[in-house]
Formats: structure tokens, C-alpha cells, sequence
């Protein structure tokens, strides 16, 4: 659909999540106006987001709750022993980062160590957005008469970072909670917020990428709670974007913060104690990390931070209590001046807190460095920071003092930022000109040998007595190439080797060498395959088909086209292993 009448996105986070739409009407007046869900949480406070945590029930098929809800019921159910046949799962998206070859049937673990199949994870979850989608949308019915899902087209979100492999994954949990493949968009989710900070306007006392001029360039930094994307955009003339260097980043968002608190906390209260606080005293454990989290987005340079921390797991008196955690505090290599705990007052001195943020900060500074360096980005000078994790004032404090020369622009809503951009896009989802191949792509192809032919013996073979070089690397797309929206590569024609054969299988294959020579070369990974059906055997292997590789878009698309009958349709690629 070109204008759908409503779209909904989600923003499928690995620590929090949400989601939130907008009738065409309302884009068309003002693209930001956009209705987000309302979290309740935090001690019934309104959250923007809510934690990405599912309980299932004992069946593993339905869902039982999603977010604050999921967390306060599991935590009730381990108050009560009853956890051991339900299942709880949480900040499982991070499951999909870095995973090319994955199984369609892989399982994960849930918090006490069950299994279930991923996709009924991710898909249950999906399904739990979208029904909550549709109750929303419904309210505001009476301003559109009749609401089907037929009008909607759905939006979700994934890490430019991410592989083929797992959005595909995500397509197919999408497709299981009961969106439509056809009324489903993928949206890269620093592209989404680049798009969404372009419609901002400058404020008094907030800077903005929207009045940039044409030809300007500035990277966005989208720091979340698992992963941080980096993509840098250049503007056009017709307000359209470019990307101009393939996005990039790694696992250093803010659940690395969190793993460095936990493991303080595990050498202040040992680690058996942190153990039986996440295995048997959930609601406190969640309490401490929610806290924490607060904390997190409040917490600047050079101020004190207190919080309540769950003493009586010290099981000594209580008026021993303070000597003992003096005596925990100097075995962990803490002066009291910076760490010190009070009856149930944690107080943690800026410098520990800092701490805790060295690891993930210094892997994004350096690789913000090392980008810095490229020629591609020469005179980009704007560094736009969205996503919960760029909230974190100590965060935006070092990059800041790290690149005194650029200008920073931090939206006041970066935390929404996704969620938002993604509803824009899936109204005008041409607004991403061109981007840049982040993978060779191609097949495995056999040629007859020559002389000058360099090819391993190993990968040679005889054919009727003629020999012939084998799994040689077919490229149709290069690690590094500039592909424009609908950007269609050459079409190539293929004849079946046998007259009876009704389809034809080609295994695809990627990786990041831009020049590779053969698909067993280091590096190269198998993807999956694309079949191409060819039922009608009657003109035997005199048959053909035309192919080309559509690469525009956030996923690859396959067309076919019957030179003899002149129809053209598209292939769905199988990216498993």
C-alpha cells in the first residue's frame, strides 16, 4: 500500500520496548504526531517504555503478560514456589546479534534455565504488540469509521547491525504472531530515528538535524540497551537521506553498564548472595536493577548516587551490619570515601559510578574514532545521539569531552526517537535514498579451467574429460557499493542442467571481502538459497530464467522473469542453514 490508512510500529528493544501509530490524516498534517503507548511501572509511575520481559504460560504456546507485568508476576510466582512451570524470559533479542547460519528451530533459555523454540518467544511477544496496537487504534475509531488490519501496515524495528539471517527471523516471528507478510516493513532502527530528528525544529535550548543544509553530513549514534548502531547520512537536496558509509557498532549498549553493576554488587554482597537474589528474591533483585536504571538516565558528572540496597541478605545482626559491610567494601578494593552502605542506603561516589560505563564508553569512543577517520566522512561535523542508552547524561558528558569538535545534538525524546521515526517511514518509506552494502553477496559458479587460471586443485574436477574450476564466488553486489532505493543489479539468464528438473536452487552466500574469489574462502558464510520454481518441463533444459538481486531496500529481494512468457514475480530468499 503507498498510503496505508494507519501505521504501527514497533520497537522490539533489548532491555525496553514499545510501540505507537499514526492514521494518515494526522501524518499528513503533522508527521510527528504520533500516539505512543504509556507504561505503568516503577512503583506506578509512567514509563515511556516498558522492559522487554515475557512470562509464558506452563502450555509454552500463550502468552500470561508482557513488560512490568511479566516481571511482577514471575516475581510473585518465585514468592510462592510456583515458578518451575511457567516460563520467564527477558532481555532476549541480544539472542539474534552476530548470528549468520542460525537454525530456523534454535531454542533459548528462560531465567531458571528451560527451553523453548525462539521463534515462539519472539513471536509471542510480537503478537503481544500488535494486539495492544489494534486496542489502541480502536479507541480512536469513530475518526475512521471501520478499522481492519487490512488498512494497517505494520513497522518493526531491528539494529542496522543486524544480518539478513535475523531479520528474516524477525519477519517470520512477525508472520507467526499474525501480521502479514505483504502489510510488514523492516526498518533499520538508526535510520528510523535519523528520520524522525530531520523533522525536528531547532528550539531555544535544543539543537536539531532538520535545518541542515543540503549536502550536509552527520552520523547517528543509536545507543540501546544491547546493541549501539552507527550509520552516517548525508542530505539531499529533496530532503531525502544518504546513507554515506555502511552502519556499523557492536554489543556495547547498556546492559553493559548493568553487568558491571551486577558484578560490584556480587563483590559486595558475594556472588552466592546475587545469586539467590535473581534465583529466589526476584522482586528485590528487580527492585535494585529498576532503581539502578533510574539512576542510570539521572545520575551526572561529579554528583553522589544513593540507593536502597537489600542489607538483611547479609543474614548477620543488624547492628553488625555496618562493620560488615565496611569489612566487604575494603576486600572489594573500595575506600569508604567512595563506596559506603548505611542500614539499607547504598551510597556509590561518581567516580565507582563512571566505572561502570568505562568498558561500554571506551568502545564507543574508539570506534566513533576510528570512523571519524574515514575518508567518506571527511566534513561530517553533527553527531545526532538517540536511543535510551544516549539518555545517560555521564554518556553524552564523554562524547562531549571526547569530540570537542563536533556539534552534539540530543533530541529531548531520544528514547522515542526509534519508535517514532519507524511510524514516519512506514507512511513514506522512500525518504532512505541510497545506502551502502554492508556484504558481497553472490553464488557459487563453475567455469572451464585455462592455463592463466589460477584455482586451487582441490576445487577442480573433470567433466566428460574436460576440467572445470569449481565454487567460484559470483558476486552480485560488493561489500562497499553504493545501492540506490529499488536498485535493481544485473540480470543474469540460467537453463536448468536437466530437462525434468521444476525448480532451480542456488546457494547465496556473503562476506565483508569486497573482492572474494571463492565461496570456501575465510570469511564466507553460506546464507541460505533462493529456489526458482520452473514447472513446466515440456522444452527441457532449453528453459531459462532471468535473474536479478533487488539490494535498495533493508532486505534483499530476488526477481524472476520468464523471457519466453515475459512474467516477472519475486522470490523469498531462505536464509537458513
Amino acid at each position: 500500500m503507498s498510503k496505508p490508512l494507519v501505521v504501527a510500529a514497533i520497537d522490539f528493544g533489548t532491555t525496553f520496548s514499545t510501540c505507537g501509530f499514526s492514521f494518515r490524516h494526522a501524518y499528513e498534517s503533522d508527521p510527528t504526531n504520533i500516539t505512543a503507548k504509556q507504561w505503568t511501572g516503577l512503583k506506578s509511575a509512567v514509563s515511556l517504555k516498558g522492559p522487554t520481559s515475557i512470562l509464558i504460560n506452563p502450555d509454552g504456546q500463550t502468552i500470561d503478560s508482557f513488560g512490568f507485568d511479566a516481571e511482577d508476576k514471575y516475581a510473585e510466582l518465585v514468592e510462592k514456589g510456583q515458578q518451575n512451570d511457567w516460563y520467564f524470559f527477558e532481555r532476549f533479542k541480544m539472542q539474534l546479534y552476530d548470528k549468520i547460519g542460525i537454525q530456523n528451530d534454535f531454542t533459548v533459555k528462560d531465567a531458571s534455565g528451560k527451553c523453548l523454540m525462539a521463534k515462539t518467544v519472539f513471536s509471542l511477544s510480537i503478537r503481544y504488540f500488535k494486539d495492544d496496537l489494534i486496542d489502541m487504534m480502536s479507541e480512536k475509531q469513530i475518526l475512521v469509521g471501520d478499522l481492519t488490519e487490512n488498512v494497517i501496515m505494520w513497522v518493526l524495528t531491528v539494529p542496522a547491525i543486524w544480518n539478513d539471517t535475523a531479520k528474516q527471523f524477525m519477519r517470520e516471528a512477525a508472520e507467526n504472531a499474525g501480521i502479514k507478510n505483504e502489510r510488514l516493513i523492516i526498518a533499520l532502527e538508526p535510520e528510523a530515528a535519523s528520520v524522525y530528528c530531520r523533522l525536528l525544529p531547532t528550539t531555544r535550548n535544543q539543537d536539531s538535524v532538520g535545518q541542515l543544509p543540503s549536502g550536509s553530513k552527520y552520523m547517528i549514534l543509536d545507543a540501546g540497551g544491547g546493541t549501539v548502531d552507527i550509520t552516517v547520512h548525508e542530505t539531499t537536496e529533496t530532503r531525502k537521506l544518504k546513507e554515506i558509509y555502511k552502519a556499523s557498532g557492536g554489543d556495547w549498549g547498556g546492559t553493559m553498564v548493568d553487568k558491571a553493576f551486577e558484578e560490584f554488587i556480587s563483590r559486595i554482597l558475594g556472588s552466592d548472595v546475587m545469586r539467590m537474589l535473581k534465583e529466589g528474591e526476584v522482586e528485590i533483585y528487580l527492585e535494585l536493577m529498576r532503581s539502578f536504571e533510574v539512576k542510570k538516565r539521572l545520575t551526572k558528572k561529579d554528583t553522589q548516587v544513593t540507593m536502597y540496597i537489600p542489607t538483611f541478605l547479609a543474614n548477620v545482626p543488624e547492628k553488625a551490619r555496618d562493620e560488615y559491610f565496611r569489612n566487604k567494601i575494603s576486600e572489594a578494593g573500595y575506600d569508604e570515601d567512595k563506596v559506603s552502605i548505611t542500614r539499607d542506603k547504598l551510597k556509590l561516589h561518581s567516580d565507582v559510578i563512571k566505572g561502570f560505563y568505562q568498558k561500554s564508553m571506551d568502545n564507543i569512543t574508539n570506534h566513533l574514532t576510528f570512523l571519524l577517520q574515514k575518508p567518506e566522512l571527511t566534513g561530517c561535523d553533527t553527531l545526532l545521539m538517540v536511543g535510551g542508552y544516549s539518555e545517560s547524561p555521564l554518556l553524552q558528558q564523554r562524547i562531549k569531552e571526547t569530540f570537542p569538535h563536533m556539534k552534539i545534538v540530543v533530541p529531548s525524546d531520544a528514547g522515542l526517537a526509534v519508535l517514532k521515526g519507524a511510524v514516519i517511514y512506514g507512511h513514506n518509506t522512500t525518504v532512505i535514498a541510497q545506502r551502502i552494502c554492508k556484504y558481497t553477496y553472490g553464488n557459487s559458479e563453475s567455469h572451464e579451467f585455462s592455463p592463466q587460471c589460477s584455482h586451487p586443485p582441490s576445487r577442480t574436477s573433470y567433466v566428460k574429460g574436460v576440467k572445470y574450476c569449481h565454487d567460484i564466488f559470483f558476486a552480485h553486489v560488493h561489500a562497499g557499493d553504493i545501492i540506490k532505493l529499488d536498485d535493481e543489479r544485473k540480470v543474469h539468464q540460467y537453463s536448468p542442467i536437466v530437462p525434468w528438473l521444476t525448480e532451480m536452487t542456488f546457494k547465496i552466500y556473503c562476506t565483508e571481502d569486497r573482492y572474494p574469489a571463492l565461496v570456501t574462502s575465510p570469511g564466507c558464510v553460506n546464507l541460505g538459497s533462493v529456489t526458482i520454481p520452473i514447472p513446466d518441463t515440456t522444452r527441457g533444459v532449453s528453459r531459462s530464467v532471468d535473474l536479478s538481486f533487488l539490494f535498495g531496500g533493508t532486505e534483499i529481494e530476488v526477481k524472476v522473469k520468464d523471457p519466453r512468457e515475459g512474467t516477472v514475480r519475486k522470490v523469498t530468499l531462505s536464509f537458513w542453514g
